[in-house]
């Protein structure tokens, strides 16, 4: 059996006439009536029922043209995701996440992703947003992982959640239990981001010191969320992180106090070139909106 059976045999289907369906598939009718009768010698089973008035479809026929209108559709699909597939000439799909946004279902979509495309390499890169926005618009990168602000025409972004903060302390060395203790770390050493690096969350940590009556003193600084976890855990100072780090960064020695009462919260984001979204990246989204 050949793709070509198929289409004649749904298209007698539905024109149930030899003449009208040669006609509109470009042949002859006596090959179409020898390709019918092949098809039908092939299967088993009488699909039409003809005579010199009419052309009917038999209880088999139906089924048939059924369950072949649902294989085409199939086929059909198959062929457009593997074009998609292909249109990625480097045989890469390159995702890139900020530090603070790294978790297990980015791991889990690396995974899930690589059973779905089994023929695409996948590249996991941590870069900054400034640095994403930028690689974003140049097609260095398919599939971005940023918290926002972003502002970009040629970025589009979706909404994967939205998160709010922490804060996060060496328990043996800060034995604080409640939210309303933060107003007496006016003289404690804070780790966090260097202010170049990333100046919304440098801008959310005044913020929210603010709100306790004082500005924070910002002594170790790095660019990478899990140094900044460390620090925090070899007792080195406290730290303002966005809470869901704290579910890949879960050690005895740390603590940490949901911030409610400043209603301040970041977006996580997913961002592709506008136009140019995958269908490696469409699966993507689809697959950490439902997380």
């Amino acid at each position: 059996m050949e793709l070509r059976h198929i289409k004649y045999f749904l298209k007698l289907a539905e024109e149930l006439s030899f003449v009208r369906a040669a006609e509109k598939l470009f042949i002859s009718q006596p090959p179409l009536s020898r390709q019918i009768k092949e098809l039908e010698t092939e299967i088993g089973a009488q699909l039409f029922e003809r005579n010199n008035k009419r052309v009917i479809l038999t209880e088999a026929g139906k089924f048939y043209e059924k369950e072949m209108l649902e294989v085409l559709k199939n086929i059909e699909r198959i062929n457009i995701k593997t074009r998609k597939i292909s249109e990625n000439q480097s045989g890469e799909f390159r995702i890139a996440y900020v530090s603070s946004t790294f978790s297990g279902d980015i791991s889990a979509l690396i995974q899930y992703l690589s059973q779905q495309f089994p023929y695409v390499n996948f590249r996991l890169y941590e870069v900054p947003t400034v640095k994403q926005i930028k690689a974003l618009e140049e097609f260095k990168i398919d599939l971005g992982i940023v918290r926002a602000p972003l502002y970009s025409p040629k970025i589009e972004t979706q909404l994967w959640f939205k998160d709010n903060f922490s804060l996060v302390f060496n328990k043996n060395l800060y034995p604080i239990q409640f939210e309303q203790e933060i107003e007496t770390l006016s003289e404690t050493t804070f780790v966090f981001f260097n202010k170049e690096y990333s100046p919304q969350y440098y801008d959310n940590l005044l913020e929210i010191c603010a709100h306790f009556g004082f500005a924070p003193k910002v002594v170790h600084e790095s660019n990478n969320i899990s140094s900044i976890i460390q620090l925090v855990k070899n007792g080195l100072g406290v730290s303002i992180v966005p809470t869901t780090i704290l579910k890949s960064h879960n050690y005895p020695e740390i603590g940490y106090i949901e911030i409610q009462s400043v209603k301040l919260f970041t977006d996580i984001l997913l961002a592709t070139p506008k136009g140019h979204q995958s269908e490696i990246a469409k699966t993507a989204i689809e697959f950490l909106k439902k997380k």
